[in-house]
C-alpha cells in the first residue's frame, strides 16, 4: 500500500507541530522517521494511523483520501514502545485479538483466527509460548508478541513508535536485524519512528531525517549520511566536525592560511566546513593542513579518537583514527586535512 502524506500541517492549541509536510511512501517500503525530541516524527506517525487529525492537508492510502477515516477503517497496525499488551490475556489471545473483535462477516471463524496467531508465533520465533501471559516474557520477548499482533490483521501500513526504545542495547541490536528479516519476508509498508541513527542507518530503506516539524532531507541510508543537504543533518547523522572558513578565489582558507582544499565554483566569503572524523589524513607538518594539540584519547572499538585543542577558544575537533597510527602520533602538535568535507553558507 502506497501512502501520500501531502501538505500536511498540525497545530496543538496554535503550537505548529508540523509545517507543511509532504512524503511519498512506497508500497513495501521501510521507511524511518529519524529526529531529535519534538522534530515532529511521532505526530506525523500519528497522522498517518489516524490517531490525530491534520489542520490542514490530506493523507492518501493508494488513491483514496484517508485523512477523515478512523484507525480501523485504515486498517492500521501499530506497534508502541511499551508494547501495550493484554496483561490478563495469553500470549496467543494478545495476537489473536485483532481478528476477535471484528464484527460480522469480517471476522474470521475461530479456526482460521487460531491458525493465523500460530502462525505469526512462529514467523516471530515465539512458537511454544502461546499460553504464557506478559509478566512471564522478556521485554524482548514482549514487542515480538506486539508486532505479532499488529500484523494479524493483514495491516495495509504497520506504524512503529519507537519499537525498541525501552529495551537494553544488545537486545536492541538483535531485534533491529531479525525486524528487517521480518519485513523483507512478509514485504507490508511499515514506517518506524526513532531517535536512533544507527538504528534509522541500519534498518531502513529510505531514512526521512526532521527538524523543528519539517523535513530536512529523504534518502537512502547511503545518501543521507555520505550526502548530508544541511548543516543540521550533517551534525545530526553520525559525527561531525565543523570549521569556520573563508573563501577566496576557490581556495579553502583557515586562520589566514590556505587548507589545499579546491572550492572552485563558489563564492567567496565565509563558509563553515564539515567534515567526518573518520575522513581525514595526517600531515607530516602544519602547512596547508589543520594543526592541534591532543587533549584526549580513547580507543573505540576498531578505532582510536583522538580530540584536538585547534586553539583560539574554538570547540575541540575530533578525529579518527586506526590504532597503529594513532600511537604514533606527536603528543605536542597533530596535524591532518580532511579528505571528504562539505562547505555550507550561513
Amino acid at each position: 500500500m502506497e501512502v501520500r502524506v501531502q501538505n500536511i500541517r498540525k497545530e496543538f492549541e496554535r503550537f505548529p507541530a508540523l509545517h507543511d509536510v509532504s512524503l511519498d511512501i512506497r508500497s513495501g517500503e521501510l521507511i524511518a522517521l529519524l529526529g531529535p525530541s519534538g522534530s515532529g516524527k511521532t505526530t506525523l506517525l500519528r497522522l498517518i494511523a489516524g490517531l490525530e487529525s491534520p489542520t490542514e492537508g490530506q493523507i492518501f492510502f493508494g488513491d483514496e483520501d484517508a485523512s477523515k477515516k478512523s484507525v480501523q477503517q485504515r486498517n492500521i497496525g501499530f506497534v508502541f514502545q511499551h508494547y501495550a499488551l493484554f496483561r490478563y490475556m495469553t500470549v496467543l489471545d494478545n495476537v489473536s485479538f485483532g481478528l476477535r473483535v471484528r464484527k460480522g462477516a469480517r471476522r474470521p471463524a475461530k479456526a482460521d483466527i487460531r491458525r493465523r496467531a500460530l502462525e505469526l508465533l512462529d514467523l516471530v520465533q515465539l512458537s511454544g509460548l502461546e499460553a504464557r501471559y506478559p509478566a512471564q516474557l522478556s521485554g524482548g520477548q514482549r514487542q515480538r508478541v506486539a508486532l505479532a499482533r499488529a500484523m494479524a490483521v493483514e495491516p495495509n501500513v504497520l506504524l512503529l513508535d519507537e519499537p525498541f526504545g525501552a529495551l537494553d542495547a544488545q537486545v536492541r541490536k538483535d531485534l533491529r536485524k531479525w525486524l528487517r528479516e521480518i519485513h523483507d519476508r512478509t514485504g507490508h509498508t511499515t514506517v518506524f519512528v526513532t531517535h536512533d541513527q544507527d538504528e534509522a542507518l541500519e534498518l531502513a530503506d529510505r531514512v526521512v531525517v526532521m527538524s523543528q516539524g519539517a523535513i530536512e532531507q529523504v534518502g537512502t541510508p547511503d545518501e543521507v549520511y555520505d550526502y548530508p543537504n544541511s548543516p543540521f543533518v550533517f551534525g545530526f547523522i553520525g559525527q561531525s566536525n565543523c570549521l569556520q572558513v573563508d573563501i577566496s578565489d576557490g581556495d579553502i582558507r583557515f586562520e589566514g592560511r590556505s587548507l589545499g582544499l579546491n572550492a572552485e565554483g563558489e563564492p567567496d566569503g565565509p563558509a563553515q566546513l564539515y567534515f567526518r572524523p573518520h575522513d581525514v589524513r595526517l600531515c607530516e607538518s602544519a602547512e596547508n593542513c589543520i594543526a592541534g594539540q591532543p587533549v584526549s584519547s580513547r580507543r573505540v572499538a576498531g578505532t582510536r579518537h583522538i580530540e584536538l585543542d585547534i586553539g583560539n577558544d574554538r570547540p575541540h575537533i575530533e578525529i579518527e583514527l586506526p590504532p597503529s597510527e594513532a600511537d604514533r602520533l606527536d603528543r605536542h602538535r597533530v596535524a591532518f586535512k580532511p579528505t571528504r568535507w562539505k562547505l555550507f553558507r550561513s
